[in-house]
C-alpha cells in the first residue's frame, strides 16, 4: 500500500485514489491544504495497485518532442479572453465536433478549482484562463476512463503530474485520448487561495461573477492583470490590480506558496507523456517580433505524432515553426523546477496565526535571512531576469 513519507515525492495527483478497487483510499489535506492519499488499513486488501500507478514511484522515461511552434488563435476575442495564445480553445473546439468530451479546470461554487468535463463550447468556457490554485482531480479519471471505453474522443488537459497520472491510471493507451498538459511553474496552496478570496475578494465586493488571474484586457499579454468581475446595482464592474502589484500572484510567482513536490517535480520535459505541451511564448520577440501584438502568443511542442495531427487539423490558428533550443530558451519551467523561498517553511508554519494574509505574504517575502536570500536569488537568476523584465517595462 502507498504511504507518503517524504512529501516531496507526491503530487497530488489522486490516481491511488481512483484506482483502489475497494474506495479505500481517501485524499486528505494536510496543514498547508495540499491533498495527500490516506489509506483505511482496515478495508484496504494490499493489492498493490496504488503502488504501481504511481508516476512518482514510477516514473515514465523522458520522451524527445517532435516539433515547437509560435501559435496564435485567429479570432481575437478568444485569443484576448486566453492566457497566451488561444489555442486550448480551438483543440477543444475540435473534440467538440467530433462528439467528443473536453476535461479542465474550472471554478467550483466557492471559487475553488477542480477538473471537470463538457461537451459543449459552452462548457469548455468555465475551462479557458490560468488558474493559479492545485486543482482537484476529483473523479476525471474515473470519467475519462467511461467515456473512452464508450469510444468517445477525450481531450485531457492539466498540469504534467496530473497528465502522467492520467496515463499510469488508465495503464493502457487509447487511440481516441489526445493529452494535453502546460508549462508549469508550480500549483499554489489552496489554503493560501481560499485566505485570500475570504479576505480580499469575498469582504470587499458583493457578487462575485467572475475572476481572472491572467487578464489582458487592460494592459496586454506582457502586463497582464488579476481582476475580479463583480456585480454592483444591477450593473458588473471591474477591480484589477497589476500582477506584481497583487499579493496573491507576488507569492506564487516568489515561491513561497507551492505544492513540495512542485520544486522537484517529476513529470516535466516530456515525462508526462502528454501529445502537446502548450503555455506562454515568452521570448517571442527574441524569435520574431512581428509575430507578437501584446495580445498573447501560445507555444506548442508537438511530443507525438497523434499530437501533430490534431494541431494540423486546426484551421483556425495561425503558427509558425521555430528552432526548439531558441524557443525554449525563455520558458525554462519547460524542463526546469522552481526554487523554494527560503521563507517558505516559515510562511506556512505561521499562516493560521496571521490575522492579515497580505500582511504575512509582505513580510515574509522581504524579511529574511541575507546569505539565505543570496543563495535564492542566486539559483534563480534567470527566472527572475525575465520576470523581472516585465516588471520594468510596466514601470518604464
Amino acid at each position: 500500500m502507498i504511504r507518503i513519507r517524504n512529501k516531496k515525492l507526491c503530487s497530488g495527483c489522486s490516481a491511488c485514489a481512483s484506482i483502489c478497487p475497494h474506495g479505500c483510499i481517501a485524499m486528505i489535506e494536510d496543514n498547508e491544504s495540499f491533498l495527500y492519499p490516506k489509506i483505511d488499513d482496515k478495508t484496504c486488501v494490499n493489492c498493490g495497485l496504488c503502488d504501481k500507478i504511481c508516476h512518482e514511484l514510477h516514473p515514465y522515461e523522458k520522451k524527445e518532442y517532435l516539433d515547437v511552434y509560435a501559435a496564435i488563435n485567429k479570432n481575437e476575442y478568444t485569443r484576448l479572453k486566453s492566457s497566451s495564445g488561444g489555442l486550448f480553445t480551438s483543440l477543444a473546439e475540435s473534440i467538440i465536433s467530433k462528439d467528443g468530451i473536453v476535461f479542465g479546470a474550472r471554478f467550483d461554487d466557492f471559487w475553488q478549482v477542480f477538473i471537470d468535463y463538457t461537451d459543449t463550447m459552452d462548457g469548455v468556457a468555465a475551462f479557458v484562463g490560468s488558474k493559479y490554485v492545485q486543482a482537484r482531480t476529483s473523479t476525471a479519471y474515473k470519467d475519462a476512463e467511461k467515456f473512452l471505453k464508450n469510444g468517445r474522443e477525450v481531450l485531457f488537459t492539466g498540469t504534467p503530474c496530473q497528465i502522467a497520472g492520467l496515463r499510469h491510471f488508465l495503464r493502457r493507451g487509447y487511440e481516441n485520448l489526445t493529452t494535453v498538459d502546460f508549462i508549469c511553474h508550480g500549483t499554489p496552496s489552496p489554503k493560501v487561495w481560499r485566505r485570500y478570496i475570504k479576505e480580499k475578494v469575498l469582504n470587499e465586493y458583493s457578487e462575485v461573477k467572475n475572476i481572472f488571474f491572467r487578464d489582458k484586457s487592460q494592459e496586454g499579454w506582457d502586463r497582464y492583470h488579476f481582476t475580479v468581475e463583480y456585480e454592483n446595482i444591477y450593473e458588473n464592474k471591474l477591480v484589477s490590480s497589476y500582477y506584481w502589484d497583487n499579493y496573491y500572484m507576488k507569492a506564487f510567482l516568489s515561491n513561497i506558496s507551492l505544492r513540495p513536490s512542485c520544486y522537484h517535480c517529476m513529470a516535466k520535459g516530456g515525462v508526462s507523456h502528454s501529445d502537446l505541451t502548450i503555455g506562454d511564448f515568452w521570448g517571442i520577440n527574441n524569435v520574431d517580433s512581428s509575430f507578437n501584438d501584446n495580445k498573447g502568443v501560445g507555444i506548442v511542442i508537438v511530443n507525438t505524432a497523434k499530437g501533430d495531427r490534431l494541431l494540423d487539423s486546426i484551421l483556425g490558428i495561425k503558427k509558425i515553426k521555430v528552432e526548439s533550443d531558441l524557443a525554449l530558451k525563455d520558458n525554462i519551467c519547460y524542463r526546469q523546477s522552481v526554487v523554494p523561498h527560503p521563507n517558505r517553511e516559515h510562511f506556512f508554519k505561521w499562516l493560521d496565526m496571521a490575522p492579515s494574509l497580505v500582511a504575512h505574504i509582505e513580510k515574509e517575502l522581504f524579511v529574511c535571512n541575507e546569505s539565505k536570500v543570496r543563495d535564492y536569488l542566486i539559483k534563480r537568476k534567470y527566472e527572475l531576469k525575465l520576470l523581472l523584465s516585465g516588471v520594468m517595462a510596466h514601470k518604464k
